[in-house]
């Protein structure tokens, strides 16, 4: 059974850091897809950050380029998010995501294992 568990999540005055970690059980992270994702209330579910654990490839949406940072660690099965210069914009319920196959144009949907979400929450 596959399971992701997302940690990391806080509250944080803005301008802080925070790293997210998505560690996942029953599934290996080579040659797959992993994303974080997030949801505001009354807001869609919005990507934030894929990375593909074969090739490397990196996307990340245009409101958190230059401050957050996707990595892998393939021997812990970890994906991390690495959240710098957080302004309250950035408060929203994050999730990780997982699938096989390409990263490029991937969007929530396309997306077959979720994590249970860790909250994040930007104070100014």
């Amino acid at each position: 059974q596959v399971q992701l568990v997302e940690s990391g999540g806080g509250s944080v005055q803005a301008g802080g850091s925070l790293r997210l970690s998505c560690v996942a059980s029953g599934y290996t992270l080579n040659r797959n897809c992993m994303g974080w994702f997030r949801q505001a209330p009354g807001k869609e579910r919005e990507k934030v950050a894929v990375i593909s654990t074969s090739s490397g490839f990196i996307s990340y949406a245009d409101s958190v380029k230059g401050r957050f940072t996707i990595s892998q660690d393939n021997a812990k099965n970890t994906v991390y998010l690495q959240m710098n210069s957080l302004n309250p914009a950035d408060t929203a319920m994050y999730y990780c995501a997982a699938r096989g196959g390409w990263c490029a144009l991937v969007d929530a949907y396309q997306f077959n294992f979720w994590g249970q979400g860790t909250q994040v929450t930007v104070s100014s």
